[in-house]
């Protein structure tokens, strides 16, 4: 019966919820960037409020010693951009003439850029409907939206290949590609300067690149440190965005709010608070709030101290809450840590939720726009949690698991140089137990980008 009552019992809540109540769930919601970005602006508007350094120093690290197993405190989180952190590349931009050229080039969108090139190419006039079709179904990056295969389904598929090969050797050239990879894998293709196995090391060895595997790579290729150190110089001057430079959005960038790691057979969770900016009460605010005066100086300190108190304490809470879910996430998907994200089991905010005593929404919250870093790479939290897909042994799977099986079944095949296709993917996976539609299969593959 009680439970019966709960949503109503939330929803009379939340009409009476105060500012600052509102502000509490707002920090809860809040990236680490935009975190940060909140307490500078209330450093600024809350005098009260300050910035402690040094000796003064109170932590809002809320981790407890039952909670900390990490055993190095200075092994703090970096900032990396998502994705293409591993490889060195600059996309800031911070070039004088380069932002005056993106400037220059924001006037005219990506799309437009690209058509107005399209004169330049042997194509009829059906070719180039096609053409239009594929530019119009890039994003800000310049990758594909959907699979050229579903914008162009009427195309035949040799002509759909041809024109797709032209498209990415349009200025800037790497777009109409299905995600950085293949760009860099264009753009090292029609590069002069390419030094040799360039391409081979980002269609074969891709992931041992990313995770900086440089023995395997050598070994596997025949390399010495002064090849594959040039291979790596050239890979950093190309652009896995090339995009970006048409589009008003800023890059987007990532800050890991926790790292998560196998060890010793269990799972670390370490809070990275190093880049929010550590805060106290201002002691002549303090003080003057303290005195017994119903003055309007004291009024004033008293709003502020408080204001500034719960501030903290909101912070606080927000950082505890982040920790018991990604304890929970760990207890739930440890095999995620041992294997992969093929290993990603069904899991739903419901079962957090419950498992850390909080509202469905909270963890909602807690969950969107945070990222975890792993052994396996960067992830969204969102990513731990995913429906289930039957397997025909009685077992559950997620959509994760399948999806991480169709990456790997797509490697297999570029690898062996055989045809990839819906159909076929669709085909491996039922020989696996998985009963995945074509349909399905496709769409993952767009989510993949691959």
């Amino acid at each position: 019966m009680q439970t019966q009552q709960r949503p109503v019992l939330a929803q009379q809540q939340q009409l009476k919820l105060s500012p600052r109540m509102l502000q509490s769930i707002r920090l809860l919601a809040l990236p680490l960037q935009e975190l940060t970005e909140q307490i500078n602006q209330e450093l600024e508007e809350n005098p009260a409020l300050e910035l402690l350094t040094g000796a003064e120093e109170v932590s809002l690290d809320v981790m407890e010693a039952s909670i900390d197993t990490t055993h190095d405190s200075d092994d703090n989180l970096r900032e990396a951009e998502y994705s293409d952190d591993a490889f060195g590349f600059n996309t800031e931009g911070n070039d004088r003439n380069t932002i005056i050229e993106q400037t220059i080039a924001i006037e005219e969108s990506l799309q437009e850029h690209l058509i107005s090139q399209l004169g330049l190419l042997p194509l009829s006039d059906d070719e180039r409907g096609i053409a239009e079709r594929i530019i119009q179904n890039t994003d800000e990056n310049g990758f594909h939206i959907l699979p050229p295969s579903e914008v162009c389904a009427d195309s035949d598929p040799e002509t759909l290949q041809r024109i797709l090969s032209l498209l990415q050797r349009l200025d800037p050239p790497g777009t109409c590609t299905s995600d950085y990879r293949e760009s860099l894998m264009v753009q090292a293709e029609i590069a002069s300067n390419a030094p040799p196995k360039t391409l081979e090391v980002l269609s074969q060895h891709f992931e041992n690149l990313q995770s900086r595997n440089h023995g395997t790579i050598k070994k596997a290729l025949g390399l010495d440190d002064r090849q594959l150190g040039r291979i790596m110089e050239f890979i950093k001057t190309l652009n896995p965005y090339p995009g970006r430079a048409f589009s008003k959005a800023r890059p987007r960038y990532i800050v890991p709010e926790l790292a998560m790691w196998l060890e010793d057979g269990e799972i670390k969770v370490r809070l990275n608070d190093a880049t929010i900016p550590k805060l106290g009460i201002n002691r002549l605010y303090s003080e003057l709030a303290s005195r017994s005066s119903r003055g309007e100086a004291e009024k004033f300190a008293r709003e502020k101290v408080e204001h500034a108190r719960y501030f903290i304490d909101s912070i606080k809470k927000r950082n505890a809450t982040l920790l018991k879910t990604a304890f929970a996430i760990a207890e739930a998907q440890k095999d995620f840590f041992i294997n992969g994200p093929k290993a990603l089991k069904p899991l739903s905010l419901k079962d957090v939720a419950e498992k850390i005593n909080v509202h469905e929404g909270t963890v909602s919250r807690v969950v969107n726009g945070k990222y975890v870093q792993t052994d396996w790479g960067i992830f969204e939290l969102r990513r731990f949690f995913t429906n289930a897909i039957n397997r025909e042994n009685g077992e559950n799977t997620s959509k994760e698991g399948v999806k991480a099986e169709i990456a790997q079944i797509i490697g297999e095949l570029e690898s062996k140089g055989q045809k990839i296709s819906d159909r076929i993917i669709s085909e491996i996976l039922a020989q696996r137990g998985v009963s995945v539609a074509r349909r399905t299969v496709a769409k993952y593959r767009s989510e993949l980008g691959k």
